[in-house]
């Protein structure tokens, strides 16, 4: 496909494809950009801010939002709900008569013959399932077991947007251009994620063991 005008936002959150992602819209110029999304194709971009300024940077790699649900508010503000579809990378920013930002993006694609072993692959839907069983628990709630895609490239995506670590470490997760890479990285990351995740659970429930900081015994389930 030919690079194409792309409505952008600017955010300090990263979209992967084929996840979900619910925001809050209040400024006007994004209230305008959502009434003209909803007008025409629904969709427009999520990017980081510049380093420099608002406006992204470019070079910088992003991802269609296409908006599923929409709930206006009274006041004019709205939720919505997006899906992440394709990553681009910003190759202009115009200077439009619109209040938003307006980009030339191409997109792109994981470069053929990226794709990761079966076991790497086996391996990071178990270590993501432990981090989610233990993020669970950490939120008191009874863990289950994750639906996750069957593709590794989806499945990269699906992991990256689930996990929690700082937006920069996302962004560069979004850019890379080889599922291996990813599903390396996911795996470097994971078992350092869960072992925080571990601390804070054990300190979550001698809180609650007796709200004194008492011994609280570990059971297997804990661990």
């Amino acid at each position: 496909m030919p690079p194409y005008r792309l409505p952008l936002f600017p955010l300090n959150v990263v979209l992967f494809p084929g996840t979900a992602l619910p925001l809050h819209i209040f400024e006007p110029r994004y209230r305008q950009l959502l009434a003209d999304c909803l007008k025409g194709s629904r969709r427009f971009g999520i990017m980081p801010a510049g380093r420099a300024s608002e406006s992204p940077d470019l070079g910088a790699a992003g991802c269609v939002a296409e908006v599923k649900a929409n709930e206006q508010l009274p006041d004019g503000r709205s939720n919505i709900l997006v899906a992440g579809g394709p990553r681009f990378v910003l190759r202009d920013v115009y200077a439009a008569p619109e209040p938003y930002y307006v980009g030339l993006v191409d997109e792109f694609e994981d470069d053929a013959g990226t794709l990761p072993p079966g076991e790497a692959v086996r391996e990071l839907r178990e270590r993501f399932t432990e981090y989610l069983r233990v993020l669970r628990l950490l939120n008191d709630t009874e863990p289950e077991e994750p639906s996750l895609p069957g593709p590794p490239l989806a499945l990269s995506f699906a992991v990256a947007a689930a996990v929690e670590c700082d937006p920069a470490t996302k962004q560069a997760l979004l850019a890379t251009r080889s599922t291996r890479d990813r599903v390396t990285q996911l795996l470097r990351m994971l078992p350092g994620l869960t072992a925080h995740l571990e601390s804070a659970l054990h300190v979550h429930r001698r809180a609650h063991g007796n709200g004194k900081g008492g011994a609280h015994t570990v059971l297997p389930s804990d661990l």
